[in-house]
């Protein structure tokens, strides 16, 4: 009698309990990721989360870029545009930061250009200073009584041309005037302003 209950229970045991190799496998079942799950989220809140960066990343870019046009990236534009971007994959949004990239370069070298009138960099003499003030007073819209000179630095349109300025003179910034002069000043001296070059 007390045999067969011990057998009955052992029999009980042996089928409630699994072996060592059938617990090991159920702890492994249960402890890794399944397809659809990746670190206890699924897989596409992670894909979602591996892209944010890449998002933020365009919006930021766009924003540049239009702001450089002298457009303004909205609210409403940006959440629309940011849900836009969220369905493209991370290389298609990487390939489309690149281009955005470059198109930011490409405008601020255009605002570069039409800032300085594509004038070189080049150290101002501080002669050119004391030339400027005898010759407009300072001025980078002054026009001689015979609309001739023109300019902070009364250039003539040839003199102008011949340092690389176009267009009219005294339409031109004061940094690329002064560019320009410092061009002029640099190839001849004070001998272009014999009046107020001799100061």
């Amino acid at each position: 009698m007390r045999s067969r209950t011990l057998g009955a229970v052992c029999a009980t045991c042996a089928v409630a309990v699994p072996t060592s190799a059938e617990a090991g496998a159920d702890a492994h079942a249960t402890s890794a990721p399944g397809p659809d799950i990746v670190a206890g989220q699924p897989l596409a809140s992670f894909e979602h989360a591996r892209k944010l960066p890449l998002v933020k990343r365009q919006l930021r870019l766009e924003g540049r870029r239009r702001s450089l046009g002298g457009e303004r990236l909205a609210m409403r534009d940006r959440d629309s545009l940011g849900a836009e971007l969220s369905e493209l994959s991370p290389a298609r949004l990487r390939a489309r930061a690149r281009e955005l990239r470059r198109d930011v370069r490409r405008l601020r070298r255009k605002i570069a250009r039409e800032r300085h009138g594509g004038a070189p960099r080049i150290a101002i003499p501080a002669a050119l200073e004391s030339i400027a003030r005898c010759e407009s007073g300072g001025d980078r819209r002054a026009i001689s009584a015979s609309g001739a000179y023109r300019g902070k630095y009364q250039f003539d349109h040839g003199t102008w041309a011949a340092v690389g300025g176009r267009g009219d003179p005294a339409a031109a910034s004061e940094t690329e005037q002064d560019r320009r002069a410092a061009l002029l000043y640099k190839r001849a001296g004070s001998t272009p302003w014999p009046v107020c070059g001799n100061g």
